[in-house]
């Protein structure tokens, strides 16, 4: 241990003695490490609220509608297939209901419209019709108050329950129970606040109403067509045998014939998970190659302030020789010093990324979470880099000849 305390307590000296140009070596290697943190912070953060949003729908729970985005099985001749697909209606909801895999159905459409409340209007805010069972998907809790009921559903009834964001806009700090709110020009009452689970980009900060699926379509403006719906298996089915179902239920109702492509889509959670992995490949990939760029400057800094180093200090590798030294030893001293530099900028670069991912955290909706592991592939790419490019300065030192070193004024 005694070569590395004594490399790392040189390396320390030099940076002391040489600020100006040690700190242009400093500055590349935390750039890059500040990079490798905050885009590390930005991927954890975005599959931390994916996971938790699906963890809130249930491990089993898949999405059935006209039409979802992400399949890949556009015809070149009809680049918009949804045209040509019927619409999800509550009839085949329904019919799902029934089948002995299937525990319950949720159906969900989504419009937005202006609420008022004692003369104060706020515009286009979402509202979402769906059916009972809602809050047995969406995670968090509704406190106070209650959601609304089947009968409550079944008559088309006016009450509606809003987010907590929605309850401090409108009602500040007033108790928001049994309040007599107007959506779209109509009366609702109030009958509970839900406070939703933390969400992907602060989507629980939006503010919203739900309000039974029936009163939906006879009361609201919406695009017609797009209802989906989110199908919760049985516990003791398997998720493959519900979604076979299904599916099998689904080409009955609609009438396709065997060999006929499904007019409809069924989309496991493995779908989403896919789909993000897609998009965080590209992320790591732009992670390493902006943080490549900072580490490269850095590293030519090295190599310009070890070479500056070796030719300072000639005369010390001399007497260092004469006295026994040997070229692993040489070597060695000033990899170390070189590993130092970077590592010094490798933590600067940390707490700067770490700074950046707590106040995107807090102070804006932007998911970011910092893991350990992110902090130590940072700190050992600090000091691979120095190592790496402290190769050919501590090499030349190393090869120096002893006597011509002596020599050298």
């Amino acid at each position: 241990m005694t070569p590395i305390f004594e490399g790392v307590g040189i390396a320390l000296t030099s940076l002391r003695a040489h600020k100006m140009r040690a700190s242009l070596t400093i500055l590349g290697v935390a750039i890059g490490v500040t990079v490798v943190m905050v885009i590390g912070a930005l991927i954890s953060g975005f599959n931390k609220g994916i996971s938790d949003m699906l963890a809130s729908l249930g491990p089993k729970t898949f999405w059935v509608g006209r039409y979802w985005g992400g399949q890949n099985d556009q015809d070149p001749e009809d680049p918009q297939p949804w045209r040509r697909r019927p619409a999800i209606t509550m009839q085949e909801a329904d019919q799902l209901t029934q089948l002995p895999s299937v525990a319950f159905v949720v159906v969900d459409e989504w419009t937005s419209a202006d609420i008022e409340f004692e003369g104060r209007r706020l515009a286009s805010i979402g509202i979402r019709g769906r059916n009972t069972e809602w809050p047995k998907i969406e995670g968090g809790h509704i406190n106070p108050g209650r959601s609304f009921t089947y009968l409550e559903d079944a008559s088309n009834a006016h009450v509606a329950v809003i987010n907590s964001k929605l309850a401090e806009s409108l009602f500040g700090q007033r108790d928001p129970m049994n309040r007599r709110i107007r959506i779209a020009g109509l009366p609702y009452d109030v009958v509970g606040v839900y406070e939703p689970p933390p969400r992907l980009f602060g989507d629980d900060d939006q503010p919203t109403v739900m309000i039974p699926h029936g009163t939906f379509v006879k009361d609201l403006h919406f695009w017609p067509g797009w209802m989906s719906m989110f199908v919760v298996p049985q516990d003791s089915v398997s998720l493959d045998r519900a979604i076979d179902d299904v599916t099998m239920a689904m080409r009955t109702m609609r009438g396709l014939r065997p060999g006929q492509k499904n007019n409809f889509d069924a989309i496991t959670q493995e779908v989403y998970t896919k789909a993000i992995d897609d998009f965080t490949k590209v992320a790591r990939m732009l992670m390493w190659a902006l943080s490549f760029v900072g580490l490269m400057v850095g590293g030519i800094g090295v190599i310009a302030i070890m070479m500056i180093s070796v030719t300072e200090r000639t005369r010390e590798i001399g007497v260092r020789k004469a006295l026994g030294a040997m070229r692993r030893e040489i070597m060695w001293q000033f990899l170390v010093e070189a590993a130092t530099l970077t590592l010094v900028g490798g933590f600067i670069g940390m707490l700067f990324g770490w700074g950046i991912a707590f106040l995107l955290h807090n102070f804006t909706p932007v998911p970011a979470y910092v893991p350990l592991g992110s902090i130590l592939v940072a700190l050992l790419m600090a000091g691979f880099t120095g190592l790496l490019f402290g190769i050919y300065p501590a090499s030349k030192a190393a090869r120096l000849d002893p006597v011509e070193a002596l020599r050298y004024e």
